[in-house]
């Protein structure tokens, strides 16, 4: 056995190199960059996060009409950059929720969904058709004799909204695109054709239908049964709510669609202590505290793009997150509790015309409204309201080509050397031609092309852009509708001296299409507050329901 003092020397440098390695350790650990620090108090954060197990009395609905993963990354990165960082460290408002799931889309007869199922799925807890919401998946689209079974029973189903009425609660919907437009309308109306929003779109596309008194949209939000109908609705769409012959708030050349004689806003204002207003202004006047009833619709069809609603030419419109805090404060009055669905519908209307900045910046904005919510809401509200944010489903837009950590998101790929730095020129394809970092599979911009800036305008209320392509690579003609004239070319164009990344720039695309479809991938749910720890996992859509209807359920948290 060795001695005492063999030992000793054998175990002091054993000692003396555990504390150096403790100690460089240690130093190398205060040494690791902040986005390591930063994940670590997040894991921190997850360890203390519990469940809340308790009632929602509200629930707070957001929807990104469209925004699929790949535009929320997107989108995530445009406004990093936009405040001068990388942009790929950067969050959105809502992936600070502690709970997420992946939601299937389809439609149940529809790989690729439809808005309209996609939201009926939501609102109702049934899978129903493409272009139908409201009914069971055994309704025949634009045949207004199936919404009855052979023995004259009624194939309606109950939405949330309608479910929150009955129990006396307060509601409301908020969104950029028509009111009546498929995802809100899925909220509060019941029809076999997502396009009857007002009578003259039944005459013109499904007579029968009409000349049977069938109800439109518009119709069905002023005359709704439940309760005592919706509290709020704001967005777009005044035409669907004015007859034929009365001109327009703001445009009197522009005048209202329906043909029954009807004006269905002076109908709302008939209610008491109800509001109606049509610009930026009237709703900043609206006085909450002697408003019960708040109908805005802020132009004769969609609102405007964020990127335009701005600018001089166009009528002031809010945005999205001031008319969401309107909303909220009509809302929170109701000691019951209350049920708000907040669209930003712009989203899919720009990826549909190719434009992933549009897109994106409705994102954006998106992320700004839920954001402004979660500030509005008291301490109190906040352990009582259980908040969603999802899409209705994605679209052909993607991320690719090895662009360099921090390379514009709108921009030209450029790549790293073979050492991983940034290279001075963007990477090149096949044919030697530089390419964007985002794209779309399918769409009207094929040709590479973008908008002459000596023609540029943007269609008032719109889906596409009008103007002409650069390039040779096609041409936007006027006609009653603005369509594209898609001109094959025999190769991509050279977008070395394009501007990319200009706000009407229109991706390149894999398949000419007259208009982007829509993806079929899984989107994203996040949530937080009452039973948002339900959100977990992979689930079908109308799970969606399922959940905010057991949560909003205060039955069954009686003693």
């Amino acid at each position: 056995m060795r001695d005492t003092n063999e030992m000793k020397f054998l175990f002091y440098p054993l000692i003396a190199a555990s504390i150096y390695l403790t100690l460089n350790l240690a130093r190398c650990e205060t040494q690791e960059p902040a986005s390591y620090q930063a994940q670590q108090e997040r894991l921190q954060q997850a360890i203390q996060q519990q469940p809340i197990h308790g009632h929602a009395r509200n629930i707070i609905l957001f929807i990104g009409d469209g925004m699929g993963i790949s535009t929320i990354t997107a989108a995530r990165i445009l406004e990093g950059q936009q405040g001068g960082n990388f942009g790929e460290e950067n969050s959105l408002s809502w992936e600070s929720f502690p709970n997420t799931a992946l939601i299937k889309v389809y439609n149940s007869n529809q790989q690729t969904p439809d808005s309209a199922g996609t939201m009926s799925a939501i609102m109702t807890g049934h899978k129903t058709k493409a272009y139908t919401f409201g009914y069971d998946q055994d309704v025949v689209r634009g045949d207004h004799t199936s919404v009855e079974d052979y023995e004259g029973n009624s194939r309606k189903v109950t939405t949330l909204l309608e479910r929150f009425e009955k129990e006396g609660k307060s509601t409301g919907i908020v969104t950029t695109a028509r009111i009546t437009h498929a995802t809100p309308a899925a909220c509060y109306a019941h029809s076999p054709e997502r396009n009857w929003e007002h009578d003259a779109d039944m005459k013109s596309k499904h007579k029968n239908a009409y000349e049977a008194g069938f109800k439109d949209i518009a119709r069905q939000l002023i005359e709704f049964p439940h309760g005592d109908g919706l509290e709020v609705a704001l967005g777009g769409g005044r035409g669907a709510f004015m007859p034929e012959t009365s001109p327009d708030h703001e445009d009197p050349t522009n005048f209202g669609k329906r043909l029954d004689g009807r004006n269905l806003i002076n109908e709302w204002l008939l209610q008491p202590q109800s509001s109606f207003v049509y610009d930026h202004a009237g709703l900043d006047a609206v006085d909450t505290n002697q408003t019960s009833k708040l109908l805005g619709l802020f132009e004769p069809a969609h609102m405007q793009y964020e990127v335009d609603r701005a600018k001089p030419i166009y009528p002031d419109e809010p945005s999205l997150e001031q008319m969401s805090i309107k909303a909220l404060e009509v809302l929170r009055k109701n000691e019951k509790g209350f049920f708000l669905m907040i669209e930003a519908g712009r989203i899919d209307h720009a990826h549909h015309a190719g434009n992933a900045h549009r897109a994106l910046m409705e994102t954006i904005r998106l992320s700004d409204a839920v954001r402004g919510i979660r500030k509005s809401l008291t301490k109190q509200e906040k352990k009582e309201t259980l908040i969603l944010v999802t899409a209705d489903h994605s679209h052909t837009f993607t991320i690719a080509g090895y662009p360099t950590r921090g390379n514009p998101i709108l921009g030209l790929v450029v790549g790293n050397d073979s050492k991983g730095q940034p290279e001075k020129e963007p990477k090149k394809d096949a044919l030697g031609l530089p390419y964007t970092t985002l794209g779309y599979v399918n769409g009207g911009g094929y040709t590479g092309s973008v908008l002459n800036k000596k023609s540029d305008s943007v269609s008032h209320g719109g889906t596409h852009f009008h103007g002409k392509f650069g390039d040779g690579g096609g041409s936007l003609v006027a006609g009653k509708d603005w369509k594209y004239i898609n001109v094959p070319r025999q190769s991509r164009p050279d977008l070395s001296k394009v501007d990319v990344e200009c706000e009407n720039y229109i991706q390149e695309a894999g398949i000419p299409m007259g208009s982007e479809t829509h993806g079929g991938e899984d989107v994203v749910a996040y949530a937080e507050g009452p039973m948002a720890h339900l959100i977990s996992g992979v689930h079908e859509q109308n799970f969606i329901f399922h959940v905010m209807r057991f949560a909003s359920d205060a039955s069954q948290f009686d003693d």
